[in-house]
């Protein structure tokens, strides 16, 4: 057994759950251990009390308590930066200032390590010090297969206003994404309530969409919403949809378009690979000639900047094998409207 100890929240770590917090530190420990030490409150931050959803905000003090050796994280071999990696991050450069950076992550690279992984855009960051001393640290993330618009902020300053930002809901985020059929109405909102899909163990994670009425009688859904509009169609094959998180839940744009029978396509996951369902119109035919890669991208992010104020709007072009398909069907991505959604902003 190590004994307690208390760690520091990073800058780029504000704005997390506790409990995801704790499991990105220590890989091995099970969910339901996080559960019991903070009802037990073995864990407290800022010598107080919390529950697993607390967000945690960056300089609080976070005292954990004794890990036996099955839980502690298991050693992760140091990668050094190759030449490749630090053209690559450079190259993803949208928007560089004193204060923060902007890139367009490449598809099926973290936003931060994992059990095991050792590439990932934190630990690629040195590449884009640009004269600085210290890398510059996450101030949101992406997942593994998303790509798109990703902020690091360079000063403490930018990381302390970023995470407010986000917290508070004072950012735009829309992602595209290439969908399985129409969504009907083209242009809505939906609600669905989201929940950990139970019996996986401690395999990945998938949520399973919950009827609005019924969420605050299902044990862990949580409320979510997400707006979206059909920019393009394809018959009634597939669409080309912009995405608008209300809120932040755990996988919720993948969840919620598969939840109202327009999965996107590439995800596996949640019935978009064509594999689950060879006769839903993309599965059959021109399926075929289309990279199965994920196709959802985080395409603008509209915010102010943490120290400067300046309304900001940043735009990632779509990868490579998103952009082959929008050839492939004749969507024109310099075509589409900069925010769909722009009369329905709170």
């Amino acid at each position: 057994m190590s004994g307690a100890r208390t760690l520091a929240v990073a800058e780029g770590e504000a704005g997390q759950r506790l409990d995801r917090w704790l499991r990105r530190r220590f890989p091995r420990i099970p969910q339901g251990r996080v559960e019991k030490m903070c009802r037990k409150g073995e864990i407290r931050i800022d010598g107080g009390r919390v529950r697993p959803a607390a967000r945690v905000e960056a300089g609080q003090l976070i005292r954990v308590p004794p890990m036996s050796n099955s839980e502690t994280p298991a050693p992760v071999a140091e990668r050094r930066l190759t030449e490749d990696d630090a053209r690559m991050m450079r190259e993803a450069v949208l928007h560089r200032d004193g204060h923060m950076i902007a890139i367009n992550k490449p598809p099926g690279l973290p936003s931060q390590g994992g059990s095991g992984q050792v590439r990932h855009v934190d630990g690629l960051s040195s590449a884009l010090r640009f004269g600085l001393d210290e890398n510059p640290r996450l101030a949101h993330r992406l997942d593994k297969d998303t790509s798109g618009v990703l902020l690091l902020a360079r000063t403490r300053a930018a990381a302390a206003g970023l995470a407010r930002a986000f917290r508070e809901g004072r950012t735009r985020k829309i992602y595209w994404a290439a969908v399985a059929g129409t969504p009907s109405p083209n242009m809505g909102t939906i609600r669905y309530g989201l929940v950990k899909e139970t019996g996986r163990g401690g395999g990945a994670e998938k949520m399973a969409c919950v009827h609005p009425d019924k969420v605050d009688a299902t044990p862990g859904a949580k409320r979510a919403a997400t707006r979206y509009a059909t920019l393009s169609a394809l018959g009634t094959r597939a669409a080309w949809i912009a995405l608008a998180p209300v809120t932040g839940r755990t996988h919720q744009l993948r969840a919620h378009m598969a939840g109202i029978g327009n999965p996107i396509i590439g995800d596996g996951k949640y019935g978009g690979s064509g594999q689950e369902n060879p006769g839903d119109g993309w599965g059959s035919g021109l399926g075929d000639a289309v990279d199965r890669r994920l196709h959802l991208h985080a395409r603008s992010l509209t915010l102010a900047h943490p120290v400067t104020g300046e309304s900001l709007t940043l735009t990632a072009p779509l990868p490579d094998h998103m952009k082959r398909t929008w050839e492939m069907v004749g969507w024109r991505e310099a075509e589409a409207p900069i925010d769909p959604f722009e009369d329905a902003w709170d």
